[in-house]
């Protein structure tokens, strides 16, 4: 670790110690239930926080902070509004993962193979939220969507091997 990464590391423990023991002598009202998710939120800001930065020039470390940034912020959506919308929310666990390989890519040396990750995570994801909210059978939608693409990517394969 460089100096700058001890520096940070360092102000983050003190902040933390002095939060505690202010609320250990009972002049802060806060408790471990808000601040756990801290545990995933603040390695990866920091993780992205290195790399754009230039302390950790491997784009390779934006997954996991990608990853853990996403968790970090699902976990303190049910910490505040409750934990019953996991029922709708759970579909980010897989959102996430695709955020994370999608930051690979975008800063990465951009490796088409990784979206297809990207793509199947993702609209895995964002299909099950949407019909999470959106009442419809997705099922009745699906198979038709799914046809219309493969049939797209068909005809522009077919297009650039006559050229």
């Amino acid at each position: 670790m460089n100096r700058n990464s001890n520096i940070v590391i360092g102000v983050v423990l003190i902040a933390l110690g002095v939060l505690f023991l202010m609320s250990n002598l009972g002049y802060l009202n806060f408790s471990w239930n808000y601040l756990w998710p801290l545990a995933l939120l603040v390695p990866g800001i920091y993780m992205h926080f290195a790399f754009f930065t230039g302390i950790d020039k491997n784009p390779g470390i934006l997954v996991p902070g990608g990853i853990l940034t996403t968790y970090g912020a699902l976990f303190y959506a049910n910490v505040f509004f409750g934990w019953h919308i996991m029922t709708n929310l759970w579909p980010l666990f897989l959102i996430g993962i695709a955020v994370g390989l999608f930051e690979l890519y975008i800063f990465g040396n951009r490796d088409k193979g990784l979206l297809i990750p990207v793509v199947i995570l993702g609209g895995i994801g964002l299909s099950s939220i949407l019909g999470s909210y959106i009442r419809f059978d997705i099922k009745d939608y699906l198979l038709p969507i799914i046809l219309i693409i493969i049939g797209i990517v068909i005809i522009t394969k077919s297009g650039q091997q006559k050229k």
